[in-house]
């Protein structure tokens, strides 16, 4: 009789190596910290989008207006301070500022449930904690973008911001899945406490990574005309932030993709609900099945960006992503109730999966095109821009949907995203192959 079957050993040393490299830079302690403490910040934010919203509706009746100001004030911030925090985190090291801003957004978040156990919750003290911890976000992501070359070097970038983006997809799944049975089980406002918990243990997890970055210097030293003078003044390193931006051919073109991009994304969504509610027949739980195939769209692109990056080429990635994906889409205005609809849905999970290989992409280049001492400005420059637009989206959603219907307005929606292919396309972009080739002098 056969004895078992053993592997043998240049084989199991194989596989053991094959291993290291799919964890890649999770062997290493500091990322370890920064992927954990991503996990659990981004859980709590997810339960956030969901619960905010709930605790207005269920536990105060707000009306559809108030809703509507509180989705608002939750993205507000990027307007509000989105080009000066840029200059202000690019004075800072950005470890502490992250781990800041995790502090008192888990501290502004447990506001809610006390305040509702006491009996004292009102709409305006909703409204206060949508703004503070909007603005506070703006803070967090300006400098976790402008921290992570500081951590992982510009020549890991790629794998760093897919490893991230793939634990964000799964919290995005799994975030509606803990707030939606909390919220009905406790309450919305007691949904919230999870929220505050995960920044704080994201905090917690932030303030273990050992790199220290260097303190950023006044001005660069190697300038003659730079000694013995001071600081600017934060208008002006803005708009040094601005002019490197907009000045770049490649950081340019990322932006005006991107903001074409939002624009009609948000455009697509604002009737996205009201088709699949109203034309294709769907209930509440079908809806967020869709939703939810979104998210695993987008588990699935951080899982393959990075070996698409690899195969292609980080520019091309860029602009083949949205004009691959996008024409998807228009699947959905397409659909009629039945199995037509869930055809349309894998339209969604496309999108979602060429969103985030783009993403990731864009990421990597913008991250190793910039100067260290402008990554802060660089960063909150993008998402003052490519957020810019979101409200303006909403509205022509709207305006569009009553005047042409939900399904017309998808159509222009998906046409909208897959021409935001051009801006990369007609960049250098369109034969980038690495992000290495792209970065320029790390001094200013």
């Amino acid at each position: 009789m056969p004895g078992p079957i053993r592997t043998s050993r240049p084989r199991r040393a194989r596989l053991g190596r094959l291993r290291e490299a799919d964890l890649g830079l999770l062997r290493e302690a500091d990322f370890g910290l920064l992927f954990a403490a991503t996990a659990l910040g981004q859980l709590g934010d997810r339960v956030v989008f969901l619960a905010l919203p709930l605790a207005a509706i269920a536990a105060l009746h707000a009306d559809a207006f108030q809703v509507g100001l509180l989705t608002a004030l939750t993205t507000a911030g990027s307007l509000l301070v989105g080009l000066p925090a840029g200059a202000w985190v690019d004075r800072l090291r950005k470890r502490p500022v992250m781990v800041c801003a995790d502090v008192v957004r888990a501290t502004v978040l447990a506001t809610i449930p006390t305040a509702w156990w006491a009996g004292l919750l009102s709409i305006r003290w909703l409204y206060a904690v949508a703004l503070v911890h909007g603005v506070l976000t703006v803070f967090f992501d300006v400098a976790y973008v402008s921290f992570l070359p500081h951590l992982v070097g510009r020549g890991r970038l790629v794998e760093g911001n897919a490893k991230l983006s793939a634990i964000r997809s799964v919290t995005s799944i799994a975030g509606p899945a803990v707030a939606g049975p909390l919220a009905g089980w406790a309450g919305a406002p007691a949904a919230l406490v999870v929220s505050s918990a995960g920044m704080a243990l994201s905090g917690l997890l932030a303030s273990r990574i050992r790199v220290r970055e260097q303190l950023p210097e006044e001005l660069p030293r190697e300038l003659p005309e730079a000694r013995g003078r001071r600081r600017p003044r934060l208008r002006q390193e803005v708009t040094e932030g601005l002019k490197f931006v907009l000045r770049d051919p490649v950081l340019r073109a990322t932006l005006c993709g991107d903001a074409l991009f939002n624009l009609f994304l948000v455009l697509y969504q604002s009737m996205l609900l009201v088709f699949l509610e109203r034309q294709a027949g769907l209930g509440p739980g079908a809806v967020g099945l869709v939703l939810s195939g979104m998210g695993c769209g987008a588990l699935l692109g951080a899982l393959l960006a990075a070996r698409v990056a690899e195969r292609f080429g980080t520019g091309p990635v860029i602009w083949l992503a949205p004009l691959l994906t996008c024409p998807l889409t228009a699947l959905m205005p397409a659909a009629r109730p039945g199995w037509s609809t869930c055809v349309a849905a894998v339209g969604l999970a496309a999108l979602s999966l060429g969103g985030v290989v783009r993403v990731v992409a864009q990421s990597s280049v913008q991250q190793a095109r910039t100067p260290d001492r402008l990554l802060g400005r660089m960063s909150a420059t993008a998402r003052f821009v490519t957020w810019g637009g979101l409200p303006l989206g909403g509205v022509l959603g709207g305006a569009a949907g009553s005047v042409f219907g939900a399904a017309a307005t998808l159509w222009i929606g998906a046409a909208g995203m897959t021409l935001s292919f051009l801006p990369a396309f007609l960049s250098p972009l369109r034969t980038l192959r690495t992000v290495r080739a792209a970065a320029p002098a790390t001094k200013g």
